[in-house]
């Protein structure tokens, strides 16, 4: 069976896409902070505190930027969607399994 997606929620659009950059980030956050701790180059800034808080802050970030980024990009496919008709899916209804 075919469906149409005429229309993304923007907002909607935004708390999920900032949810799963936000767990990137906090997968990407461990190896931020293991790097802050591995030795430096003489005469260059020690990273250790200032990398650690930015390993830290990093999936805030992260998530923030998936969250603008959701809206702004459903938006977008929702001005496009108008021109074009929007993107065309096909569906199957699955048998009901209880457990």
């Amino acid at each position: 069976m075919k469906k149409q997606i005429t229309r993304i929620a923007p907002l909607q659009s935004g708390i999920v896409l900032g949810t799963l950059y936000g767990i990137l980030g906090l997968i990407f956050c461990p190896i931020g902070i293991l790097i802050s701790f591995l030795p430096h180059k003489a005469g260059t800034p020690d990273p250790g505190m200032a990398g650690m808080v930015l390993a830290i802050l990093f999936p805030i970030m992260y998530a923030f930027a998936g969250f603008i980024g959701g809206i702004i990009a459903s938006a977008v496919y929702n001005l496009g969607a108008r021109f074009t008709g929007g993107l065309h899916v096909e569906v199957q209804d699955l048998p009901y399994h209880s457990h």
